[in-house]
């Protein structure tokens, strides 16, 4: 693969979000990646199964690019000790088949990272994240995790982490996972395929 296409979700609504910016840092750091960064997430109603058929425009456009994308970065804070009601709807919304199709992030590759201005990261977040991913079947990158703690002070004036930053070294470590992670699955589906065959 040249390059792949990743579609960066941030769960944040928040124009300055430090995971927004994390998701901007992760596209530099990623030469291989290519990003499309969704940013409706505030646009998407709240899910209710009498409006499924036919889904929201809002809902058809984030499934299209899910599917669309080799893998999605998702990037959360930590709100309460869980993640965003905002990308919990997000999830609940792709959960659920359409057009004929399964669920959008069913065996998709997906990778998760949070920053928070906090001292424990998103480490709860992420918890109660992977544990709705892998409800849904997603594969999920499980090593390294990535809990970026007093984020405001990891980043420099420009949004960037610094040369010598740990945290940039091991954003790189997520973002190769995420790439084996969809290799891996091409290989897989292509030796299904020649099986089948």
């Amino acid at each position: 693969m040249t390059h792949l296409d990743v579609l960066a979700l941030s769960g944040s609504l928040r124009r300055d979000s430090l995971n927004t910016t994390l998701l901007r840092e992760a596209e530099r750091l990623g030469p291989r990646l290519r990003f499309d960064h969704f940013g409706g997430l505030g646009l998407l109603p709240h899910f209710n199964e009498d409006e499924e058929h036919p889904a929201p425009a809002a809902v058809a456009e984030l499934r299209r690019r899910v599917r669309e994308a080799d893998a999605v970065l998702i990037a959360t804070p930590e709100y309460n000790s869980s993640f965003p009601g905002a990308l919990k709807n997000a999830l609940d919304w792709l959960s659920r088949p359409a057009d004929g199709e399964g669920p959008a992030l069913l065996r998709k590759p997906v990778a998760v990272v949070g920053a928070s201005p906090g001292p424990f990261g998103t480490v709860r977040a992420q918890s109660a994240l992977r544990q709705v991913l892998h409800k849904m079947n997603a594969h999920v990158v499980q090593q390294p995790e990535f809990l970026l703690f007093q984020a405001q002070r990891q980043f420099g004036d420009d949004g960037r982490f610094p040369e010598d930053s740990p945290a940039r070294g091991l954003l790189c470590d997520v973002l190769d996972a995420l790439t084996r992670l969809v290799e891996d699955e091409a290989h897989l589906r292509s030796r299904t395929e020649a099986t089948v065959r």
